[in-house]
Parts: structure tokens; sequence; C-alpha cells
């Protein structure tokens, strides 16, 4: 498969865009032919696009964090707030994490091709089902430069095309990132096309880029609840997403303290703008008066505000009074709500009210309640005795992963490799015709 330009050797300039419309569509017009290559393309040829990818971003290193302080510098001049600069920043540890999760994907088995549940018909046939690209993926996304890298990683190990929109606030981060991509898939001799960023802020970008099911297969936002609500009211491609995380932790009598103690503080204060922080903390009566004085010790170290219930705050005394909003707030803050129930059966009840089926966790030594909590709790990733920070692509062994679903059709939880696949029918013959 040849490479379908010359080699760049700058960061390409924004065009001049009059007709965003007819921009987009160029963009889809270019990745819908890159898909057909892609689809076809073999593995050792996507493994050496990754590998070259990683190998641009290493020796650009300076050159994407110098890009990403240019970034930082405006967003703050902008006021952008902790959680969304948080979001924004690079640095070495993180660029580092972009560069093994590459390596992560190459190493993954590929999943297009796989070809499943082969069986005989009596009439002599064999059908099975064969896992193929969705096609051409459009993602949308705010803030996180990362996601540039991790997207086109897993459309490309996955056989797909994509179309990125990043947020404007990472423009000069992404531009960065995208020639990094571009030059690795030049390298394996794949269509730099099959990657493409959107080079214009305009918000008309997004919306012709969700209307257009001729070129684009799938849409996939990630980014605040007000950007996926109005990609899902107004998409006309089906769209793979989920709102807001609101995740619990719930503390069982029966927990080890040590063990609730690292896992209620890590789930929310790891890190404060992500969608899998925990923001209700749910603790059984029994257990309340024993551990509730030593969570809030080490809340207070990490500057964490407490909205508690009557019964957290006539233990712990000054502790802002939650109100029926904080049960269904998305903080992306150092505030937790923390709520005194009884039991396991009013944590779920709970958790079915107010949780936005993301990412739940138990800690509990029984064995039994563990694994009520698992069956009856609804949500992407049901956790026991584990930091709900792990409902994470790279965590979960995917390399990285390009959002998470609370959607039940097609993909949930973590979406990687095989979420960006389909299935298709497939009949082995041997002359058969149906009598």
């Amino acid at each position: 498969m040849a490479a379908q330009s010359s080699r760049p050797t700058c960061d390409p300039a924004i065009p001049a865009i009059e007709h965003v419309d007819a921009y987009v569509d160029g963009l889809g017009l270019a990745a819908r032919k890159a898909a057909i290559q892609m689809r076809r393309a073999p593995t050792a040829m996507k493994n050496a696009a990754l590998s070259a990818m990683a190998e641009h971003l290493r020796s650009a290193r300076h050159l994407v964090l110098e890009a990403n302080q240019r970034d930082l510098s405006r967003g703050r001049s902008h006021g952008l707030d902790a959680a969304l600069i948080d979001r924004l920043a690079l640095d070495d540890t993180r660029l580092d994490a972009m560069i093994e999760g590459l390596a992560q994907v190459a190493a993954l088995p590929d999943p297009v091709g796989e070809i499943d549940g082969l069986r005989s018909r009596p009439s002599g046939i064999q059908v099975g089902q064969m896992r193929v690209p969705l096609g051409v993926i459009g993602i949308i996304y705010e803030s996180r430069p990362n996601v540039t890298m991790e997207a086109a990683s897993l459309c490309l190990k996955s056989g797909n095309a994509c179309i990125l929109r990043g947020g404007s606030e990472a423009s000069e981060s992404n531009k960065a990132i995208a020639t990094c991509i571009r030059l690795g898939l030049l390298d394996a001799g794949l269509p730099e096309t099959a990657v493409q960023v959107v080079a214009t802020p305009d918000r008309a970008a997004v919306g012709r880029l969700i209307s257009m099911p001729e070129y684009v297969d799938v849409i996939i936002p990630r980014g605040g609840k007000s950007l996926i609500e109005r990609i899902s009211r107004e998409a006309r491609v089906p769209v793979i997403k989920h709102l807001d995380g609101v995740c619990h932790v719930y503390l069982d009598a029966s927990a080890d303290p040590l063990k609730a103690l690292a896992i209620a503080i890590n789930a929310k204060t790891h890190r404060y703008g992500t969608c899998n922080t925990m923001e209700t903390l749910l603790i059984d009566a029994p257990l309340a008066e024993e551990m509730l004085p030593a969570l809030a010790a080490g809340y207070a170290e990490h500057g964490v505000e407490l909205r508690g219930c009557e019964r957290t705050r006539a233990i712990l005394g000054d502790v802002v009074a939650a109100t029926e909003t904080d049960w269904y707030a998305e903080y992306l803050a150092p505030v937790l709500a923390v709520r005194v129930v009884e039991g396991i059966d009013a944590a779920i009840a709970h958790i079915e009210r107010y949780g936005s089926h993301h990412t739940d966790a138990i800690v509990t030594e029984n064995y039994a309640l563990a694994r009520r909590f698992l069956a009856e709790v609804d949500s992407s990733s049901v956790m026991v005795n584990a930091s709900t920070r792990f409902a994470d692509g790279f965590e979960y062994g995917l390399g990285a992963e390009i959002g998470i679903s609370t959607d039940k059709l097609h993909a949930r939880g973590p979406v990687g490799l095989e979420g960006l696949t389909t299935r298709k029918y497939v009949v082995l013959g041997d002359g058969q015709v149906r009598q």
C-alpha cells in the first residue's frame, strides 16, 4: 500500500476555510477512501505505523510540550477552570503514558478478520461471524490532547479511518501530536488521511460532521455533558457515549478499614477532573462511627470539601449539609457527597436513583454481598475492593480507550479495539444450493 503524498516537513498551516460544510465534506470523502485501504491493511503494517508514531512522539517531545505550554498559557488567560487545565496539561509522565499506550496497542491481538462461532448447518454450509472495522469514526472531544493519540492508535489498529475534532483550547498540542501521527502513517505506507484533525474551531464543523452518514459511520463524543447532549440530540450518525460520571464507592460494614480508607481516598483524590472519579461516598451505618473521622481527616489533607447527610453531619460536626442536587452532582472538583446508609439494599437503591451507570464500587469482605453488588448494580463497570479510578482502557489492558460508553448496545464500558469493530455473518460452502 503506497503512501498518499510526500512526507511533510513541518506542522501544516491551518487553512483559510470559507465554506465549512464543503471543507468537512472533503474530510469525509478522504476518510471514506482511506477506510477502504485501512480495512485491508495487514496487522504488521498497522503495528509498524504505531511504532513509528511512538518514535516520532518521542523525538518531538520538546515540541509537543512547548505547544502544550502555549495552550495552557492561553487557557489560563481565558479563565479555564482547574479541572479543564488539568485535562489540558501534558508533562513527561503523560507523554510517556501515550508512548506506552501505543506500544500496548501494537502488542494487542488484531481483532479484524477473526471468525467466531463457526458451525455446520444441515444443508452443509458453515455459518459464523467475522469481526470487521466500523469504517469511518468521528471523534469530538474537549481539552485532553492525549485523546488525539489514543483515538488515532485505536482506530488504526482496528482498521478504521477517523476524523478528530479536538477543542480549540488544545489546538497547538493537537497540531503537534497530529504531525507525529501523520509521519508514522507515512513511514508505514498507510494513507495519511486515515487520521485527520479538523483544522477549524468553527462549531459548524461539528454540526456537519455529525450529520453526514454518507461519510461517517459512528460518532464518539468525549467531553462535558452539554457537548454530549448536543451530539446525542442532533446527530444523524450513531453515537457511542456516556453523559456523566456520578460514581459511587460503598463501604460495607464488613469492609477491611485499611482497604476502605485507601480506596475511598484514592477514588476521590487521585484526579478530580475525570469521569471515573468518585463523587458520592456511601457508608454502611455500623461502620460510620469508626470510619468517618479517619476519612474526613484524609480528605482534609487533600483539601476536599465534604457535603454530608444528617447522620454524617452528626458524626463529623462541621460539614456542609448535602442537598438533593448533591446526590446527582458530577463535581469534577475537590468536593465529595457523603451519605450513611442502612445496608446494601439502601446503597444499591441510592446508586440506581442518582447514579449515571458509569462506575460503582463496593468495599467488603462478604463474598455474598460482593456478588449481589456485581449482579444488581446496573453500571458499565462494577468493582469489588478496588478504586473507581481503574475504570480506564489502559488499566483494563486495552492499551488505551477511545471513550467510555454507558449505552447498552454495541459497546459498554471503556471502548477499546473490539468496541471499534462490528460483526458480519460469513457463510462457507462447497457448492450448496438451497432446496
